[in-house]
């Protein structure tokens, strides 16, 4: 007995007509392209970690301890299928902040690399837009063969301002507030700062730049939606002419 047409989807050696393919599934949201809540976690556990072991041990001891920890979570993150880069990101900056404070024998000192990227990273963003060549801008012309006279747009040049001054913003805050708690030797606090400051901050102001990405790939690259159609018109039959 055979179906009604669109009863069952052909199967793939049927030969699936492009009409019927779905549509790709959407984007993960901006948590998940940062690591998703594992990512946060994994990226500050360490911190945690150090904080709360200078509370009742030495500084080397502390440091040893969350050397340890983002030594255990980097396997984790291998034995679950994540690159070595990625996984072992968090690692290298923990081993970063405990050679430093193995130089000093200042336990604050474990925020000092991170305060002085953020300042570099404000410097840069903030740069950028100042000489008319905002990072973001930038990244998303790369990001599509360099072909794009995406300057030339005052919509889209105005779009990656707002979206590296947001990201300047992040930066900026971060090394104002780290650099104080920093001077005033609340190490603590530095801890609960970089917690606080950290993913959470960084996906707002990757909310700001996906926009930017969005808006500028509307204006400038040629849509999807004109060639999906375009397609779907070549499978129709032709039309027949009316009858004179």
């Amino acid at each position: 007995m055979s179906h009604p047409e669109g009863a069952h989807g052909p199967s793939p050696a049927d030969g699936r007509n492009p009409r019927d393919t779905p549509p790709p599934a959407p984007r993960p949201p901006v948590l998940e392209s940062l690591g998703g809540t594992a990512g946060f976690v994994y990226s500050t556990v360490p911190v945690a970690v150090f904080v709360i072991a200078l509370a009742s041990l030495s500084t080397k001891a502390a440091v040893l301890a969350a050397v340890a920890t983002g030594a255990v979570l980097t396997v984790i993150r291998l034995v679950r299928g994540e690159r070595l880069l990625a996984a072992s990101g968090s690692l290298t900056g923990v081993l970063v902040a405990a050679g430093i404070v193995a130089l000093t024998g200042s336990a604050k000192d474990f925020f000092l690399l991170g305060i002085w990227v953020a300042f570099a990273g404000f410097l840069a963003t903030f740069g950028s837009v100042l000489f008319r060549r905002p990072l973001t801008g930038m990244a998303w012309n790369l990001l599509h063969g360099g072909t794009y006279a995406w300057r030339e747009d005052r919509q889209v040049l105005r779009a990656h301002d707002l979206a590296t001054l947001a990201a300047a913003l992040v930066l900026g805050a971060r090394f104002v507030v780290k650099q104080w708690l920093y001077v005033h030797d609340a190490t603590g606090w530095l801890a609960v700062a970089k917690i606080a400051m950290g993913t959470p901050l960084t996906a707002v102001a990757a909310l700001v730049v996906a926009w930017a990405f969005r808006k500028t790939s509307k204006r400038l690259v040629p849509g999807r939606p004109a060639e999906t159609t375009a397609r779907q018109q070549a499978d129709l039959p032709p039309r027949r002419s009316p009858s004179r």
